[in-house]
């Protein structure tokens, strides 16, 4: 494949318009994000928002003070949708993917990654990040997880899902990353930091998000797949009504210094 080719399994050109109804990660883990890696606002400091999407991770750091930043995005319409999202910002926008990047060696302070190291064959990818990471810089990846324990909607939702789909899975987003990233042998230990975060939605907004979602059980893409996708939906409205809903998330970061 040519360097920031999409893999058809990832290829979300079907998808970018419903990210709009993505929750973003919390603030508050973000803000401790920022602060433990420490001189990310000092004049000199590029960040690398790899797997870059639509740009919520990019904004969330502009927001932060975080700037530059370079946002690596392989697929067009998620692109332009962070493109117009990050006008006139500092961003900048390239084309490429976790495992090439298209970056210099030693180009980057920090390579960000939100809700896009799944996407990646994970080992190396992290071979890439250490490859473009400055002496002392940082590898980070993320995740916003529905919270499945402590929220009665989401668990009835997830029960939904099963009736529909039995052999149902999260892949790797919802895995322990530590082992994977200690076992790389290029990265200091990581820490971890978690937080939950309550979003209010309606139903509508809701399901949007979940046809933001990419993956081999119901893929909008195919006829078969936003077949499913509307079975889901429509099982899922007929137990939520039409009231306003109030969901938890759990954001979940892993952060490690290259060796």
């Amino acid at each position: 494949m040519r360097r920031g080719e999409v893999r058809p399994e990832w290829d979300y050109s079907q998808h970018a318009a419903w990210y709009r109804f993505r929750p973003n990660y919390a603030a508050v883990a973000i803000d401790r994000l920022v602060d433990r890696v420490g001189p990310a606002r000092r004049e000199g400091f590029l960040t690398a928002d790899v797997g870059a999407g639509t740009g919520n991770l990019s904004l969330l750091l502009l927001e932060r003070r975080v700037a530059p930043i370079v946002a690596i995005e392989p697929n067009p319409a998620m692109r332009e949708l962070g493109q117009a999202a990050t006008a006139g910002r500092p961003v900048v926008w390239t084309v490429g993917t976790g495992e090439e990047t298209g970056l210099a060696d030693r180009a980057v302070d920090w390579f960000a990654m939100g809700s896009s190291f799944n996407t990646t064959r994970r080992e190396a990818c992290l071979r890439e990040a250490a490859r473009v990471l400055r002496r002392g810089g940082w590898f980070t990846c993320m995740w916003n997880n529905r919270e499945l324990e402590g929220d009665p909607v989401q668990r009835e939702v997830e029960a939904i899902i099963r009736r529909h789909v039995p052999d149902y899975a999260h892949g790797t987003r919802r895995e322990d990353q530590t082992s994977v990233i200690e076992e790389s042998g290029l990265f200091e230990p990581p820490g971890y930091d978690e937080a939950t975060q309550e979003v209010a939605r309606t139903v509508d907004e809701y399901l949007g998000a979940w046809r933001s979602v990419k993956n081999h059980f119901w893929d909008v893409a195919t006829a078969e797949g936003r077949a499913l996708l509307e079975r889901i939906e429509r099982d899922v409205r007929a137990a939520l009504g039409t009231r306003p809903i109030t969901l938890l998330y759990r954001t979940r970061i892993w952060s490690a210094r290259a060796r």
